[in-house]
């Protein structure tokens, strides 16, 4: 086999890897944006190829989770994680699904939204009884967005006795 092509074939196989990876460090910039050797190394550049080696950096080295419990490597526990990507639940086309099973009370996108929210089997048949009562105040306009769905939800759970407990607080 030509080493050239072998030579490609691993570098586009650690920039696959890497970039799997990356996805949830770029979109959550967990421990701060800066947090890690490899946003050290690769400071102040931009574009796919620098973002991938410094995600790359910090997850062989393990760095950045270093940094995250000892408070070092520019790394901050303490901010507010966001997420600038689209919901996972319009991705993967679940929210029409969600609002026809929680308009009847039962079905299996239901009992998987959920299993993404932490509800355990035995609580499931009760989350799609409240949330079948509460279908009205979760999905308010035809064009109500997941995130607007998420946070209705969550409102729902936190006033239920049974529900609330799996409704994560902000720290």
């Amino acid at each position: 086999m030509d080493k050239r092509l072998l030579s490609k074939g691993l570098i586009f196989g650690v920039l696959g890897v890497a970039s799997l990876a990356s996805q949830s460090a770029l979109a959550d910039q967990a421990g701060g944006g800066g947090c890690g050797w490899g946003n050290m190394v690769f400071e102040g550049q931009r574009g796919l190829v620098p973002h991938l080696l410094a995600t790359t950096t910090n997850g062989t080295s393990g760095n950045a989770t270093f940094g995250l419990t000892s408070g070092t490597n520019g790394c901050d526990s303490s901010v507010t994680l966001g997420y600038g990507g689209r919901s996972w639940l319009a991705m993967n086309g679940m929210l029409d699904s969600i609002a026809e099973d929680m308009a009847v009370g039962q079905g299996e996108a239901l009992d998987a939204y959920a299993t993404l929210l932490g509800i355990e089997a035995q609580d499931r048949a009760h989350f799609a009884k409240v949330t079948h009562q509460n279908f009205g105040s979760i999905f308010q306009h035809s064009d109500t967005t997941s995130e607007q769905v998420l946070a209705a939800t969550l409102e729902v759970m936190s006033r239920d006795a049974q529900l609330a407990r799996y409704v994560k607080q902000p720290a």
